[in-house]
């Protein structure tokens, strides 16, 4: 059960089985009735149990299982392993995390309560656990389909394909995470994040219109901001491409967004607000909104002196600072009783990536599970540049996991 062990026996599996090879071979290393890998959705609501040992049938149906209330939810939330008696065996369900994006969780049922050297031994399974699953999942479709609480539209599809790949990261410096909630007709908003050597760029968008003319607005925007950044340029010039692409091929159509870009170096802090909501600030436990000079969308024809400029601001970030980006699905008319400012608040100790799906759940519960609009958030946790070096045991060190209880009433429904 060595990492290179591990790893070397998922490579030799199909990328469909690599899973359940693993979860066979913890079985037989600790004498586990059962081991068993879930997966987390996209909206992070549900898991969906994917490998377990000897169970290499892909033709059965998945499991999925809310996570509200349970014994998941909670690892999940507190990156911290949990350790419950459940019958006559002994359940274990630690955090499989890469970089602050949840991936899922291991589960394992032990004849008796785990030693410190079993734990580490989950432990590192768990970490080379998240690295299978990111080697894996860009060669198969069934990692894609088990993150999908229901079936998606075409313009639901092609939303999907434009969010980064890990819609969490952490770094020595920050952390940041974005969580999107597409409308019963998709509203074509999309959130991406690159970290460069010196830099992490951010950006957030909201094409016009609804379904698939909407994904195919922002399809154009994203892929031309992404070009650009690829390319080396900076956020004016970055804005300039995203607007003459949509000037070129959107039809008479047009995007806002919201490009931000913080240097690693210094902590300089850039943005380019492009008709787009503005952003919120929490620092020292209050929430401001930066009122910035806004500039047009992307692609709108207006007649002014600036038609064809980007302007280039800087937003001051000190280290603690809590920065929130939204579109304006996040400020629809059915959530004006909603006090964002005060949620912010009292989310400030979640990570990023549970602040902004609380917050996302929030506005998708003041509409009573209905949206007119895309709703989407990014939020960032600025550490500062003098942090180098991540801690990367954080929230995963299963020596210190709870000891199981012996009475009161059985584990939650898993």
């Amino acid at each position: 059960m060595t990492l290179a062990g591990i790893l070397e026996a998922a490579e030799a599996a199909a990328p469909v089985e690599s899973l359940d090879v693993v979860a066979r071979m913890l079985r037989e290393h600790l004498g586990a009735a059962s081991v068993s890998f879930l997966i987390t959705d996209f909206t992070g609501s549900s898991v969906v149990r994917m490998g377990a040992a000897d169970s290499v049938d892909t033709d059965e149906p998945a499991q999925r299982i809310p996570l509200r209330g349970t014994l998941y939810e909670d690892v999940i939330r507190s990156q911290q392993p949990q350790v419950e008696h459940e019958g006559r065996h002994v359940c274990v369900v630690a955090p499989v995390t890469n970089r602050g994006d949840a991936i899922g969780l291991l589960e394992l049922f032990l004849p008796s309560v785990p030693d410190a050297e079993v734990m580490r031994d989950i432990g590192e399974t768990a970490h080379a656990l998240a690295y299978i699953v990111i080697a894996n999942r860009s060669h198969s479709d069934v990692y894609q389909w088990s993150r999908r609480t229901k079936p998606l539209n075409l313009a639901a599809e092609i939303q999907h394909q434009l969010l980064p790949a890990s819609l969490a990261c952490e770094a020595a410096q920050f952390a940041v995470a974005g969580a999107l909630e597409p409308a019963e007709h998709v509203g074509g908003d999309t959130f991406d994040y690159v970290i460069d050597r010196d830099t992490v760029q951010l950006s957030v968008t909201d094409a016009m219109g609804h379904d698939v003319d909407a994904a195919l607005l922002a399809t154009l925007v994203v892929s031309a901001l992404r070009r650009a950044r690829r390319e080396g340029a900076d956020l004016a010039e970055q804005a300039r491409h995203a607007d003459q692409a949509m000037r070129d091929h959107g039809r008479r159509g047009f995007v806002s967004g919201q490009l931000l870009r913080i240097s690693l170096l210094d902590g300089r802090t850039e943005f380019v607000n492009a008709g787009h909501p503005w952003p919120l600030r929490m620092r020292d436990g209050k929430v401001e909104e930066i009122v910035p000079k806004v500039d047009r969308p992307f692609g709108l024809n207006v007649r002014t002196s600036q038609a064809n400029t980007y302007r280039v601001q800087t937003l001051d970030l000190q280290p603690g600072d809590r920065l929130i980006m939204l579109t304006d699905g996040m400020l629809e008319r059915h959530a004006e009783n909603l006090d964002l400012a005060d949620l912010i608040i009292r989310t400030r100790e979640l990570h990023p990536r549970e602040a902004a799906r609380t917050l996302i759940k929030a506005i998708v519960d003041a509409g009573d599970g209905h949206l007119h609009d895309d709703a989407t958030v990014m939020c960032l946790d600025w550490h500062g540049v003098h942090n180098s070096e991540r801690d990367a045991t954080n929230g995963a060190d299963l020596t210190d996991a709870s000891p199981p209880s012996t009475t009161g009433p059985p584990a939650p429904h898993r």
